[in-house]
């Protein structure tokens, strides 16, 4: 029975961050100012964007998402030694670690996805850390075959042991790393929408990296959202979509890498091959959550549309736009029609 609550705990806040319902919308004139806040937590920039006449209770929700953010960062990252998900991979091949709910709910997330990807999404990637340098290392020097090699043979999602008794985590062999970086992100966008929810803020944009929720509308008006040009300026667009109360991400090949040789390196790897995944060069989701939406923008981006469009098609937990390697642009059934095409992506390497 024990077992059973504390499974069912784990999915209620899985539940808690996914489903994010907004407060009634008090019977007033809409507001007419748009407030940004912006920081930085879990390696990117964190943007809010309200539509609200309250400036200095914008300024308190921008500080709760943040703290929120800070908070999930500490549990999640691999960066700090002490964090939960660094005692997991300390302790690979030789123990278990008690973890928090929160930590226990997203790796179980995370393996529901590996096995509905068969294994396209995997978060024992964290084997290739340090070898491949994306992040403040990055020189663009590229690794060892023979030891990309070597960490492929640590890579395999089924050797990442939940007992939901224990309430552990454990590796089943030495060497094995865990990385949540492709869905925490996602996770602590949910849970900041859920407290801004709760602070009773309807119309908003809250964006981490590819990572974003728009919530309500800017006035009587639905937010318009931008898909980046892969090979264009940050700033630039190619297409434009009216959301509202969904999650609209995207994973590219531009944002963490380099151009070595005529190739592009970046930090999207192939659990299969321990390189960076070419068939695509963004995709974008648009999701009912952002937990949903940060994995699976992985996912598909790693098989290329050809194969990835049935099952967008098949699914009905998103929709999805591919620019794939040839710079050509590809749409599931959900969204044609609803997108503005400004220009063709930009072409280039």
């Amino acid at each position: 029975m024990k077992q059973l609550a504390r499974a069912a705990a784990a999915a209620a806040l899985v539940a808690a961050a996914t489903i994010v319902p907004p407060p009634a919308r008090a019977d007033q004139p809409a507001p007419e100012t748009r407030v940004v806040h912006t920081g930085k937590a879990m390696g990117t920039v964190v943007q809010i964007t309200f539509w609200t006449d309250d400036e200095a209770g914008a300024a308190r929700g921008a500080k709760a998402v943040l703290d929120e953010f800070d908070r999930l960062d500490r549990m999640m990252t691999t960066w700090l030694p002490d964090s939960e998900i660094s005692r997991i991979n300390a302790g690979a091949g030789v123990s278990a670690v008690k973890v928090s709910d929160e930590t226990l709910a997203v790796i179980e997330r995370a393996l529901d996805v590996s096995r509905r990807s068969k294994g396209i999404f995997d978060i024992t990637v964290g084997a290739f850390k340090g070898l491949w340098k994306f992040d403040q290392d990055m020189d663009g020097t590229l690794p060892d075959p023979a030891e990309v090699q070597r960490r492929l043979a640590l890579v395999g999602w089924r050797d990442v042991l939940v007992d939901h008794k224990r309430h552990t985590v454990k590796l089943r062999r030495k060497g094995m790393a865990i990385t949540l970086g492709g869905i925490a992100k996602g996770y602590a966008v949910d849970r900041a929408v859920h407290i801004l929810h709760q602070l009773g803020f309807t119309d908003f944009i809250l964006q981490a990296g590819g990572d974003m929720y728009v919530a309500g509308k800017k006035g009587d008006k639905p937010w318009i959202v931008g898909i980046r040009d892969p090979r264009g300026p940050a700033d630039q667009s190619f297409a434009l979509a009216p959301i509202e109360d969904h999650a609209f991400s995207t994973s590219g090949d531009y944002e963490r890498g380099f151009v070595k040789d005529g190739v592009r390196y970046h930090h999207i790897l192939d659990p299969r091959t321990g390189q960076p995944a070419h068939a695509t060069r963004s995709v974008t989701i648009l999701a009912r959550d952002a937990f949903t939406a940060d994995a699976w923008s992985k996912v598909l981006f790693i098989l290329g549309w050809e194969k990835a469009m049935p099952l967008v098609e098949k699914m009905d937990d998103f929709d999805a736009v591919f620019v794939d390697d040839k710079n050509q642009i590809h749409t599931s059934s959900g969204l044609e029609g609803k997108l503005k095409m400004l220009h063709p992506p930009t072409d280039a390497i």
